[in-house]
């Protein structure tokens, strides 16, 4: 009886084993080279000959000190890996909440790493106790969530706790809740201090490496790059609308520029 069995169930297991182990992978990679070549090998982009990078994921365009070069359109922020868009999850941030080759920070909507300290909402004391107004407020940030020496934010006070502070004596604050990101981004792009922001410009994505932001990002930072180009805006914008990308299927998602592709247009200019 076992016998009889042992038989059928072994040829079942070695016929799905070819199934699924060879035949379909092999069928699959084979479409994929045969239709989607260009995806299915990694949607590489080449200059001069050299692949530069990938139009699937996003990089920093930043000089050696880390700075953010004007010349050129700048992602959106990223959580993978410690200075964002690691695909090969290498580095990994000392405070980060998650780490690896793609990932978000998983902040909670309320989580004062993501939008400050709000006056009357999460603020609290210097010794940790719920309090009505935020005391580490600064004239520039009045949801500020201060830093301790090593630059980590504080975000559970307590009794002793030791803050950096600035030469005027305010406190140092968190560079990367909402808040921060929104007046860095306005003072970058000679922005009022009263503009709205694209909500792009200021949260990372889901994988941390996408490579779109929004149009109303790009025409942001339009006239910056213009200037920093010595090009016409008009010129820049024209670019934008050549690389804009239309929704998926006509219907998902939002229009978007893919950073990676206009940056590289931009150096094709000179």
């Amino acid at each position: 009886m076992v016998r009889r069995q042992l038989l059928p169930a072994a040829i079942v297991l070695a016929a799905l084993a070819v199934l699924t182990g060879i035949v379909y992978p092999l069928a699959v990679y084979g479409i994929g080279q045969a239709a989607f070549k260009y995806r299915a090998d990694g949607s590489f982009i080449t200059s001069k000959g050299r692949v530069v990078g990938s139009a699937l994921i996003g990089q920093n365009f930043l000089d050696p000190k880390g700075n953010p070069l004007p010349q050129y359109f700048q992602p959106r922020p990223s959580a993978s890996g410690a200075n964002g868009y690691d695909p090969s999850g290498a580095t990994c941030a000392p405070t980060a909440t998650s780490c690896g080759a793609s990932g978000a920070t998983n902040l909670g909507p309320g989580d004062p790493r993501l939008v400050g300290f709000i006056p009357g909402l999460n603020t609290v004391d210097l010794n940790g106790n719920a309090s009505k107004r935020n005391v580490f407020a600064t004239p520039s940030d009045p949801y500020c969530v201060p830093t301790d020496k090593s630059g980590a934010p504080v975000i559970s006070p307590s009794a002793g706790q030791k803050y950096a502070k600035n030469p005027d004596g305010t406190y140092m604050c968190d560079a990367n809740t909402v808040p921060e990101r929104a007046a860095t981004y306005r003072q970058f792009n000679n922005l009022p201090a009263n503009r709205a922001v694209p909500v792009d410009a200021v949260t990372a994505s889901n994988s941390g490496l996408d490579p779109d932001i929004s149009v109303a990002n790009a025409h942001d930072q339009a006239p910056r790059v213009a200037a920093a180009r010595h090009l016409p805006l008009g010129r820049v914008n024209d670019l934008i609308a050549a690389h804009t990308n239309g929704r998926q299927l006509g219907f998902l998602g939002e229009t978007t520029v893919n950073v990676v592709d206009i940056n590289l247009a931009l150096d094709r200019l000179h």
